[in-house]
């Protein structure tokens, strides 16, 4: 989506047009949304304008019957905190939550305040809910997947890269999902043959120093595991992996799209345009607690073929096949 369409979308979410204020019949209704991706990051606007949009087909009109107040974090942690307590305190009716880094924070600022989170891993092992099915407290929404599916992602790496001996996973160590994820890939490792090794995706520095003296080794490969952080450097990560001809495997669509190797995983703009439904209930009186949380039903790989070339890969026929959509 380009800019000038998103600024028109969601143009009036700062302030209500003048003509608009003069429509008081309906209540005005409230809606936070917390983001850890920078304000300019297409990824996050093409997920906000879904959400909105979404809304709007439910008869949510921003400026006419609604507000929403929207902070972006850029995967800083401590902006995080802070603007979690910051739209708490502009008492909304809901706030939308993005992944686990902003949730997190928003369940310490409130247990009151029902919130819809989306792209999250895992939310009963972190303690976000309950259960899936009876999430029973405040918040409820869309998860990503279960820890199963990193295997598959080393599954993917070996069938397009099947030299590589040696794995670096990029995780975020600062969230339950972050270990889980490596866990699960370190559990299927010994099959396949290889050695896997954890790289902390905290700030830019310490992604470049890790992944180049990770290179420096001959058969290695990377898999990059979903997190805030790695989506906000994933031009770091795509430029270092291409830089030394390092094979990798991403969370999602978006890594592919920007030059990645091959990605696996679903639809994460989608859970924005369910997240606007789930949000609608709880604005017409449904609580949080009665929604239960819902997972994916597809998922989608997504090759680079560009790539692919570039690092001199023969892509088996499997992989072409089982791809949802090649980028030539």
């Amino acid at each position: 989506m380009k800019r000038r369409e998103f600024i028109t979308l969601v143009g009036g979410i700062a302030a209500w047009p003048l003509a608009a204020r003069a429509q008081q019949a309906e209540r005005m209704r409230r809606i936070g949304v917390l983001m850890p991706l920078a304000a300019n990051d297409p990824e996050g606007q093409a997920r906000v304008a879904v959400f909105v949009k979404g809304l709007h087909g439910l008869g949510w009109t921003v400026g006419r019957n609604v507000r929403i107040d929207i902070r972006w974090s850029a995967g800083d942690a401590d902006e995080i905190r802070k603007y979690a307590a910051e739209l708490t305190a502009l008492t909304p009716d809901v706030i939308l939550a993005n992944g686990a880094s902003a949730i997190g924070p928003l369940l310490q600022a409130t247990r009151t305040v029902p919130i819809v989170f989306a792209v999250v891993s895992d939310p009963v092992g972190a303690g976000f809910v309950d259960s899936l099915a009876r999430p029973g407290g405040n918040a409820t929404g869309f998860t990503l997947f279960e820890y199963g599916i990193s295997g598959k992602w080393l599954e993917l790496l070996k069938q397009i890269a099947p030299r590589v001996t040696r794995v670096a996973v990029l995780r975020d160590a600062a969230t339950s999902s972050g270990t889980g994820q490596f866990g699960a890939i370190q559990s299927v490792a010994p099959p396949f043959g290889v050695e896997v090794s954890p790289i902390n995706v905290r700030d830019a520095s310490e992604i470049e120093r890790a992944v180049t003296a990770f290179a420096r080794s001959t058969t290695g490969g990377l898999i990059v595991t979903a997190s805030a952080l790695s989506a906000v450097h994933r031009d770091l990560i795509v430029t270092l992996a291409a830089r030394h001809r390092l094979p990798a495997v991403y969370f999602a669509r978006h890594f592919a799209t920007a030059g990645g190797l091959i990605s696996y995983g679903p639809d994460f703009v989608d859970q924005f345009r369910q997240a606007a439904a789930y949000v609608d209930r709880i604005l017409k009186g449904a609580k949080p607690a009665d929604l239960p949380v819902q997972a994916p039903t597809k998922y989608e790989t997504v090759l680079n073929l560009k790539t692919a070339k570039a690092l001199g890969l023969e892509v088996p026929t499997s992989v072409l096949l089982r791809a949802d959509e090649v980028i030539e």
